[in-house]
């Protein structure tokens, strides 16, 4: 048979229909140029990154640790502020790889915000305690390159690079007091772990593949179906969901987190618990809608069983703890408990509901670690519970704001934090979860007793001679105060997060 007369070969059932490749150069500048401007964020902080490197290495290395971690942040600022203002609807790059839409946009705001939030208020920790490296801001600024491409990612080989960049940055930020054998076992925990999480991701991905014949995650959804899915698949949407609920610190994937959060340095650990929380959770968003949309009720008991385990396991087992650090690691167990439950709705309110409420618990963790940056005795860190014994006849300003943010933690009307309770307790229930909703009430019920523990130490507790310092940065203040302003302003509208939250979660969903 001539090639002239060779019958066309079918695409791979489930596949999208492929786009004409283009013959001539001619034909190809314009597709190329259009994908490299959906994806020039990515590309531009790449590039940062990769410049502040060779400049730092060759100019003395650490001496450019400090203007690198304000002009880090200020480029995060800047980059959120670009892709908050710019309009469009989705669109696609490289073949569908790599999705631009407005749940992509709001969840890249929310990284990069809080990202640049961590930087600006770790410098002066870093620098005092011998810290502040160079490689500190880039890593971050590579681990977030990751994240913008994990929520945006439309194929599992742009999922698993995206994921890998965030990972790999993170193994090394945690354990970056090299001194400290905590912060190396840390590191060293989460990198093991991390790789076995990695290891059932990608088997998951080469079943998908082999089942669906494609990568895309719009193959994926064409070949899963409506209603019912292959066993192959089905099992390939349990390993994926099992390596990404690592990711979110979701019970039974947890084990790294209270271990990883007390060993790394306290601004890495407050840089883990707000932007690679949201990255993960949009990931986690993206593939099972974007992917496995189409049979919701085959993932809505697997993403409902996490959010159960999570938020249970989180309240109670954070009732014991001494260390500030791991009571935030536990309780960080719990929200996502929480922010899952949304998820689990299957909705698109399950979807709002989770971007509402992953937008506030990053606000409450950037005032809480803010606070837990600011505990020192005798110019030390400290890190227990106890050593807040009547702080607030010393620092009374100080104590009144990180009392706003533990009620709002706790979901104490009329506080921000209720109303981001309220969301997804809503969308469980109208996602006919209702017995989740309600679990969701007691375990957050449960949850109150050790935020409000805090609060009564702080306020009622014993009389101690070690104090802890008073005063301290301006800075550090500066970002207990606006989170705690927050929760307490946002109540009128919730700033308007409502509005972008639900266009987002169309997007995807629709």
């Amino acid at each position: 048979m001539t090639t002239a007369s060779r019958p066309p070969t079918s695409p791979v059932r489930g596949s999208p229909r492929l786009r004409p490749q283009p013959q001539t150069i001619e034909d190809v500048t314009p597709m190329l140029s259009a994908d490299l401007t959906l994806i020039l964020p990515e590309i531009l902080l790449s590039v940062y990154a990769m410049l502040a490197l060779i400049g730092a290495v060759y100019t003395g290395k650490d001496q450019l640790a400090r203007p690198l971690i304000w002009l880090t942040s200020a480029l995060f600022v800047a980059f959120a502020v670009w892709i908050a203002t710019s309009r469009g609807g989705t669109a696609n790059a490289f073949g569908g790889m790599f999705v631009v839409d407005g749940f992509a946009r709001f969840a890249k705001v929310t990284i990069l915000v809080s990202a640049a939030a961590v930087l600006a208020m770790s410098e002066e920790y870093m620098a005092r305690r011998g810290l502040l490296r160079f490689e500190y801001p880039i890593l971050v600024a590579l681990a977030a390159v990751g994240m913008m491409v994990m929520v945006s990612a439309g194929d599992l080989i742009a999922l698993y690079m995206g994921l890998e960049l965030q990972s790999l940055a993170l193994y090394v930020v945690a354990s970056l007091r090299r001194d400290s054998a905590r912060s190396t076992e840390a590191g060293l925990k989460y990198f093991v772990l991390g790789a076995l999480s990695s290891g059932l991701l990608l088997y998951g991905a080469s079943l998908t593949y082999g089942y669906a014949g494609t990568t895309l995650f719009s193959g994926i959804l064409a070949a899963a179906g409506e209603g019912t899915v292959s066993l192959g698949l089905l099992f390939g949407l349990v390993f994926l969901t099992s390596g990404i609920a690592f990711k979110v610190s979701a019970v039974p994937f947890h084990m790294w987190t209270p271990d990883v959060y007390e060993g790394a340095p306290t601004p890495i650990t407050a840089f883990f618990a707000t932007a690679p929380k949201v990255a993960a959770m949009g990931l986690f968003a993206r593939l099972l809608h974007d992917a496995f949309g189409g049979v919701t009720g085959d993932w809505k008991q697997i993403v409902a069983f996490l959010s159960l385990l999570s938020m249970f396991l989180g309240s109670i087992a954070a009732i014991g703890q001494t260390n500030i650090k791991r009571l935030m690691a536990y309780s960080s167990i719990a929200h996502m408990g929480y922010a899952l439950m949304g998820l689990a709705a299957g909705t698109a309110l399950g979807v709002q509901a989770l971007l509402i409420y992953m937008a506030i618990y990053v606000t409450m963790n950037v005032g809480t670690f803010a606070f837990i940056l600011s505990m020192e005795r005798d110019g030390q860190p400290v890190t227990d519970i106890a050593s807040l014994n009547m702080y607030s006849r010393t620092e009374p300003g100080k104590a009144l704001a990180m009392l706003v943010l533990l009620f709002s933690l706790a979901g104490v009307p009329p506080l921000v934090g209720f109303f981001g309770k309220l969301y997804v307790l809503r969308a469980a229930y109208d996602g006919g979860l209702a017995w989740l909703a309600l679990a969701g009430v007691i375990a957050s019920v449960i949850g109150a007793y050790y935020y409000l523990r805090i609060v009564f130490l702080m306020y009622f507790g014993s009389e101690r001679d070690d104090r802890l310092d008073a005063g301290g940065s301006g800075v550090l203040w500066l970002f207990l105060a606006v989170p705690a302003i927050a929760m307490v302003a946002g109540v009128v509208n919730l700033f308007g997060i409502e509005g972008a939250a639900a266009a987002a979660a169309a997007s995807l969903v629709n």
